[in-house]
């Protein structure tokens, strides 16, 4: 039976298996907007969804009202219009940490959420047929076609620069973040505080479905950083779910509506960022040269949607050379970091800019491409 839209009810189409699909899930949870998910195989999505979604990635909303929204970056921000934006902190280091895990949960963490999903075929590949095979209509050769999706994928992980000669990195690069990341979340349960912003939707795109959820990064999860697998319980829950921080109601308030009183930074914050941007940072300053000289030789038009990458990038982490794809899509959500900070006093600029060197990741501030990137019929283009 197919699937109609619901009277007053968002439609989520996505699945448990993606990783952006995590992310609009998330929020919409926490926001308590009433939704139901359903996988992207039905007749109505086929005829009535897609065709208005402007790309097949998902996850795609269908509003209660029959408006289409495909990007979960798009989904929360429809919805943050609509509430007067209650997600994204009012203060300057809290605005600016909220954009920056949001480019770091969206982009940065790709290559160790592909490298634990395709990497241990042992422990994971009898989960993730199941679920590939759950995305294809049930009148059609699933094991066929699921497997033909799933190498593309394979193959994905690789260009995200999840290859053999990396592997090493990427898991002790990954187990420190996640032991540092631990660490913070002991003391608070959301990234910023007492409740839930754009840092952690942002940060649930890898930290569920992949990290958080297929047996072997879940498994790793579970055994060495439980306040972190608990945060990924809490962000799929509708109440705030922190009984073990005893923090008062008038607490949370605070944090929810961007009016704290101490914007300091924790220790924990500080170690988890500068242990980031060991990674972020030079992937994003290669990809900005790459795509920029892709952009001098081809000069898009405008309006011409954007790709998923424009080639390889070439890097080094702790003096190991990496390669990845240059995917302009990093720079569509750092952009707005960027514009935040440049609407800021001169005072405030000083505030985040120091907080920012002390974390090494000051040049995020700079890496912009020669061309903007805006958002028409549900695409990312080129300006």
């Amino acid at each position: 039976m197919d699937a109609e839209p619901t009277p007053g009810i968002q439609t989520l189409y996505g699945t448990p298996l993606s990783l952006y699909t995590g992310k609009a899930r998330a929020y919409l949870i926490k926001q308590r907007i009433p939704y139901r998910e359903i996988t992207p195989t039905t007749a109505h999505f086929r005829d009535q969804v897609r065709p208005h979604a402007g790309g097949q990635s998902i996850p795609i909303l269908e509003t209660a009202e029959g408006r289409v929204i495909r990007d979960s970056t798009a989904i929360i921000d429809y919805f943050e219009n609509l509430r007067g934006g209650q997600s994204l902190p009012k203060t300057p280091w809290q605005r600016f940490l909220a954009r920056l895990f949001d480019v770091i949960g969206s982009e940065g963490l790709l290559r160790p959420a592909m490298h634990y999903r395709w990497n241990y075929p042992a422990e994971n590949l009898n989960f993730l047929a199941f679920h590939f095979q759950s995305m294809i209509p049930r009148d059609r050769d699933r094991v066929a076609l699921a497997e033909q999706t799933m190498a593309r994928m394979r193959n994905a992980g690789e260009a995200f620069g999840a290859v053999t000669s990396t592997f090493s990195l990427v898991e002790s690069l990954y187990a420190e973040f996640l032991s540092l990341l631990n660490d913070h979340l002991r003391d608070v349960p959301y990234l910023l505080g007492a409740a839930p912003t754009i840092a952690d939707y942002g940060m649930m795109a890898p930290m569920y479905a992949h990290l958080g959820r297929d047996p072997k990064p879940l498994a790793l999860m579970q055994a060495n950083a439980i306040h972190v697998f608990r945060w990924v319980e809490r962000m799929n829950r509708p109440e705030p779910d922190i009984g073990e921080y005893a923090l008062a109601e008038s607490d949370a308030s605070s944090v929810q509506s961007g009016q704290e009183a101490d914007d300091q930074l924790l220790g924990t914050m500080i170690a988890l960022l500068q242990h980031i941007a060991r990674d972020l940072v030079p992937e994003t300053l290669a990809a900005a040269n790459l795509i920029n000289e892709w952009l001098d030789e081809q000069q898009p038009r405008a309006m011409t949607p954007i790709q998923r990458g424009v080639g390889m990038c070439h890097f080094e982490i702790d003096q190991i050379g990496v390669k990845a794809l240059a995917q302009p899509y990093r720079f569509y959500l750092l952009a707005r970091l960027q514009s935040d900070y440049s609407a800021l006093s001169t005072a405030d600029q000083a505030r985040v800019m120091a907080m920012a060197n002390q974390c090494h990741l000051a040049p995020l501030l700079a890496a912009k491409l020669t061309r903007e990137i805006g958002r028409v019929d549900n695409r990312e283009v080129w300006m």
